[in-house]
């Protein structure tokens, strides 16, 4: 996706590097520091990685791909998750995912071109009463319906960028 900012500044790992020089079985904590330091893992930065490392970069891949907490893909600087477990579903989560694909030509799975939102769908967030549910941010959403979704997003996106 030729999106924004495509460089990756590799020099953001150099204190992660120093923080676990010399430690074995540093892999997965490096990995986690790099993706909050990029917010995905860009296949430079697992070259580099495995560089370090002295390890080959398909054993660094490989654990990126074992483990659902890592991104290979660029994410949004918005992260909705959408739940669409049963009472969700039940009271209107395919309208949302709707309103979505119409408003952002957005499926679950991707991101916005201009790189603000990303959209996952998951299969309970434990919040059935409030149902339909998702957590933009961290933040628990209730209840929804589109034009409420699409509001909190616009306001969350629009806040966000720079004037």
């Amino acid at each position: 996706m030729g999106t924004h900012n495509d460089a990756v500044d590799l020099s953001l790992m150099d204190d992660v590097f120093r923080e676990y020089e010399g430690q074995r079985g540093a892999l997965i904590p490096i990995l986690q520091k790099a993706q909050e330091k990029y917010g995905w893992l860009p296949p430079e930065v697992l070259n580099l990685i495995a560089k370090k490392l002295g390890i080959p970069v398909s054993k660094v891949f490989g654990v990126a791909t074992f483990y659902a907490q890592f991104y290979l893909e660029r994410r949004g600087r918005h992260i909705l998750r959408l739940c669409d477990g049963t009472a969700c579903h039940v009271r209107g989560t395919p309208i949302l995912l709707t309103a979505l694909e119409e408003h952002y030509q957005l499926e679950p799975g991707e991101t916005t071109e201009d790189g603000e939102l990303t959209v996952e769908l998951v299969y309970c967030l434990g919040s059935c009463a409030l149902a339909p549910v998702a957590v933009l941010d961290g933040e628990v959403l209730g209840r929804l319906r589109q034009n409420m979704l699409l509001r909190t997003l616009k306001k969350r996106i629009d806040l966000a960028k720079p004037a």
